[in-house]
């Protein structure tokens, strides 16, 4: 079994399933709560930004820039066919 590495590496999946579960949320909650360094989220959004897979929208917010990321609906799918493996692979394991 395949997995696609854009989705499994570790610190991206944890993006996938945050943005997954809370639609949108701003760069810094994101920094906050899942305790990453503002470079390393940084980098990794880039990366999904660049496969499609994230929209990122920056506007001013009481004269400070926010970032907001949200999955897009080719990041939802991908992320949703890499748990179809995972579970496909446990169910293949209980045969």
């Amino acid at each position: 079994m395949d997995f696609d590495t854009l989705v499994h590496q570790p610190t991206r999946l944890q993006l996938f399933a945050y943005l997954y579960r809370h639609g949108e949320s701003s760069f810094s909650e994101i920094v906050e709560e899942l305790d990453m360094t503002e470079g390393n989220l940084a980098s990794h959004m880039n990366k999904l930004e660049d496969a499609d897979c994230v929209a990122v929208e920056k506007q001013f917010v009481d004269g400070s820039p926010q970032t907001t990321y949200r999955l897009t609906d080719h990041g939802r799918e991908k992320f949703e066919e890499h748990i179809g493996q995972l579970e496909a692979l446990i169910e293949s394991l209980e045969e």
